[in-house]
């Protein structure tokens, strides 16, 4: 990747956080291990409050995160010790679904996902009340696993052999299809619609860990939502390492990271349709980051974040484009304010980052586009000569193919005919010279013809006003002198023969 200029804005540390935060790598467990209800608790809270803004990863749980573990713990003693808690399975998990309702859970909110604001007020949505719920049944001893759609989480209990679906937003949400309260309430309580177990196509089993992680997907919408990317990306990068296990140097070990992140997303069963691999997840919040700097037009800034990211994260094809993009609408800013020299520079100072493809087209692009420039700015047939001159070059270097090229020498034959022909001098018959001389040095198309036949057709028009106007004059001898000569070029123009007409029965 090339070396910029370091500005404030491209210094690595005014990019957002790309090494994993050490916590998600503590808390991944490897192969078939897994997590207790209190690991899962913990980790719910730690994906809801740690900072992705922190340079150098974060610790433990501590202060009010500690605290609100603490509450968990004692919340799930005194779910047991609850008067009237049942000794059956199905009785705990649809207890504890009643006992969150009437305890816990308050206000349903769309975007809240995190459990640590749950638990300080209340305040839910279908990813806090899932995980909540999901430790809960866990710290009994039930077999919890989650359920999402594309738009929506819930859980499934399996109790001797039986997976029982719980859709946590509503107090009548246990075995939700086969309840008619939960139908007459569940529209008013969420918007969403319950999606059966029948309908495998439109739903997916994950597991506790992937669960949890989605309170970290739910938190980068929100901050891509605001352009937030210093922040979604560490999230991003963080989950992805919870999930794959991986420790990582972004710098050295990246390609490493991609391809056992791959791996271990083709063991899970549950990395399909609507769960994404986290590899592919973390390149697109790396990708919309790119997008967000390119739509912003900051192609440099977009260009230090390839040379930054890139290297922790082989995937060619994703940092090509960028690249390809950036430098396309830098050298095109350049080229809209004639800037040739300046867009030429820039271009050859990113051909090491380019790969000679993308080159090939960026230069055949400039060279189309400068081209172009300078037969619009034709004024004088030296102008035009210099230009196809100019064309032809380019054409047998190959850096542009022959019907580009031949579009291009059409143009710049046009564009000096049409200047020759301009006022003052009105030189119709150098145009028609100019152009009759291009065809017999490039060879004709059909648009050249059509321009010859044009300026023939004004040329012969303008030897007949030239006449008219003389012979009102009742300048015989002149009028006579400006037809002869019309008519030696132009001996079968109707309008000319008209005027021999109107000299042979009217002439005194």
């Amino acid at each position: 990747m090339p070396a910029f200029a370091q500005s404030s804005a491209g210094r690595p540390d005014a990019f957002p956080r790309l090494d994993p935060d050490p916590q998600a790598i503590e808390y991944y467990r490897p192969g078939d291990q897994g997590y207790s209800w209190a690991e899962l608790a913990e980790i719910s809270l730690w994906a809801s409050v740690h900072d992705p803004k922190q340079k150098t990863g974060s610790t433990p749980l501590a202060g009010n995160a500690s605290s609100r573990l603490e509450q968990i713990l004692s919340l799930a003693e005194a779910v047991k010790s609850s008067p009237g808690y049942p000794e059956t399975g199905r009785e705990k998990a649809e207890f504890i679904l009643a006992y969150l309702h009437k305890n816990i859970l308050k206000n349903y909110a769309v975007n809240q996902s995190r459990v640590d604001v749950l638990l300080a007020g209340g305040r839910y949505n279908c990813v806090s009340s899932a995980v909540l719920y999901m430790v809960l049944c866990k710290s009994t001893g039930l077999d919890v696993s989650g359920v999402m759609t594309k738009v929506h989480a819930f859980v499934s209990v399996r109790i001797n052999g039986e997976d029982i679906d719980v859709e946590t937003t509503s107090p009548y949400g246990f075995d939700p299809g086969n309840r008619k309260e939960f139908h007459d309430q569940f529209g008013k309580l969420t918007g969403f619609a319950y999606v059966p177990a029948r309908n495998y196509r439109d739903r997916q089993t994950i597991t506790p860990i992937e669960l949890v992680s989605l309170i970290l997907s739910n938190r980068i919408t929100e901050l891509e939502s605001r352009n937030n990317f210093t922040e979604s990306i560490p999230l991003a990068v963080d989950r992805a390492a919870l999930l794959t296990g991986l420790q990582f140097n972004a710098a050295r070990d990246g390609e490493e990271f991609i391809s056992t992140a791959v791996e271990k997303g083709a063991e899970a069963d549950s990395l399909a349709a609507f769960f994404e691999n986290p590899r592919q997840d973390l390149l697109n919040r790396l990708s919309n980051y790119g997008a967000f700097l390119l739509n912003s037009g900051r192609e440099e800034d977009c260009l230090r974040w390839v040379s930054y990211a890139a290297p922790g994260f082989p995937a060619e094809k994703l940092w090509q484009n960028f690249i390809l993009a950036a430098v396309n609408n830098r050298i095109t800013k350049y080229a809209r304010a004639n800037n040739f020299t300046d867009a030429r520079s820039f271009l050859d100072a990113q051909k090491a980052a380019l790969s000679p493809a993308n080159y090939a087209q960026l230069d055949s692009m400039l060279l189309d586009t400068e081209l172009l420039s300078r037969a619009n700015r034709i004024r004088s047939a030296e102008d035009g000569d210099s230009v196809i001159t100019a064309i032809n070059e380019v054409r047998s270097g190959g850096k542009i193919d022959g019907k580009r090229a031949q579009e291009l020498l059409t143009f710049a034959v046009q564009k000096t005919a049409a200047a020759i022909s301009a006022a003052p001098s009105r030189d119709l018959s150098g145009a028609v010279y100019y152009i009759e001389k291009a065809i017999a040095r490039l060879g004709s198309n059909r648009e050249l013809e059509e321009s010859l036949r044009t300026y023939k057709n004004n040329l012969a028009g303008d030897f007949h006003n030239r006449f008219a106007a003389a012979w009102n004059k009742r300048n015989f001898d002149e009028a006579v002198r400006i037809l002869d000569e019309g008519l030696a070029e132009f001996p079968a123009d109707r309008r000319l023969l008209a005027d021999r007409e109107t000299v042979n029965k009217n002439r005194p």
